[in-house]
């Protein structure tokens, strides 16, 4: 990345413009940048109209208020430094595949991703955010993107309690109180309609998914072609889904249940947040029973009782025939959801060829009208 630093005024600027014209850059980090005058915004604004998009990374406050006084942030992709803190000692709330949620202090919480997830990806975690807690979710409000380490932090408002999860392992008394508050926060989330285009479709997702090269190593082209052709039944839905709706990423305020972890939520088929429930709760708890555990922060062996209550009171199915054959519809919809997850797994070279053995051409191939017919209502 190029890097500009110290001052930019009229004593500078002419070699700072051929300089710059000759590096064509993209995006520049100004973490080193002390001031820039109207000659320095100048020569940025040429660079602009050269490259297209501009990005400037790591601005000071000092040097960010130049920008914004002069109306540059309206035309450039002006972006602040981050400040840095430290999570040593610091309670830790939940830990799953995304990330760490420790507790700061009494106000607030942070949760700290992966090395793998980009500042762009968390921007847009904090955008989906946003627009849940618009659209009437009950969200926790994110203050602020920081550094913790080498890795990037999202700043919360601090919840009066734990985690769900940690609620219903830990008060017996009250779980089924907590397992229904559960299932309408659920119902809210799928009554939520999202038109305006702020949030990806859960069939764009899919299709992304579907293509990734990934998928081509481990499958043939006629396979990922029935991938594709499943996708493309799925019926058109503008209701929310999480994408990753499980007790580990729901805090609890005052009684009240708040969703965190939106980086997955799309608008689609509210069937398929159930699915990824039964993947976390059902099968998460007997194949990884350790990380389900330190995810979702119920022991593996409540796991799948809670699931079975969850899905009953979500769908008021009281038939104990009615009910088996709704959970083998779900299975189907897993096993769907955990074939496309295959990409975004940590060595999906390794683990890849047994779940498609088992779930692609164990499952999904066998019943392709069945899945077809669940996924176009």
């Amino acid at each position: 990345m190029y890097k500009i630093k110290g001052k930019i005024d009229s004593s500078n600027a002419a070699e700072f413009e051929k300089e710059i014209l000759e590096a064509k850059p993209t995006e520049i980090d100004a973490s080193q940048l002390e001031y820039i005058s109207s000659a320095g915004l100048r020569v940025l604004l040429k660079l602009r109209k050269t490259v297209g998009e501009l990005t400037i990374f790591n601005v000071s406050i000092e040097v960010y208020e130049i920008f914004d006084v002069t109306g540059f942030t309206s035309i450039l992709n002006i972006k602040k430094a981050l400040r840095e803190i430290s999570v040593e000692g610091k309670e830790i709330l939940g830990k799953g595949g995304n990330g760490t949620v420790y507790r700061l202090d009494d106000d607030t919480i942070v949760k700290v991703y992966g090395s793998e997830h980009s500042l762009e990806i968390i921007d847009r975690e904090r955008a989906y955010a946003k627009a849940a807690f618009v659209a009437g979710i009950p969200t926790a409000i994110a203050f602020d993107t920081v550094k913790v380490g080498d890795n990037y932090g999202v700043i919360y408002e601090a919840m009066n309690s734990d985690t769900l999860g940690h609620a219903i392992m830990n008060e017996p008394e009250h779980r089924d109180e907590y397992i229904m508050k559960y299932s309408k926060l659920a119902k809210k989330l799928h009554s939520t309609t999202s038109d305006d285009g702020s949030i990806d479709s859960l069939k764009n997702l899919l299709k992304k998914r579907a293509d990734n090269p990934v998928m081509l190593e481990l499958c043939t082209r006629e396979e990922v072609d029935t991938l594709k052709d499943i996708v493309d039944s799925m019926a058109e839905c503008d209701t929310l889904v999480h994408g990753d709706l499980h007790p580990g990423n729901i805090m609890i305020n005052n009684g009240e249940l708040m969703l965190i972890d939106m980086g997955e939520l799309t608008r689609g088929l509210p069937v398929y947040d159930i699915a990824s429930i039964y993947r976390d709760l059902m099968v998460g708890s007997k194949s990884s029973p350790e990380t389900t555990y330190r995810s979702i922060g119920i022991k593996p062996e409540l796991c799948a009782e809670v699931g079975q209550k969850f899905i009953a009171m979500y769908t008021g199915i009281t038939d104990k025939t009615q009910f088996e054959q709704y959970m083998k519809m779900i299975g189907l919809v897993f096993a769907f959801n955990v074939v496309l997850l295959i990409p975004d797994f940590p060595g999906a070279a390794e683990r890849g060829p047994a779940i498609i053995d088992q779930l692609l051409r164990g499952a999904v191939l066998p019943n392709v009208e069945a899945l077809k017919q669940i996924l176009s209502k």
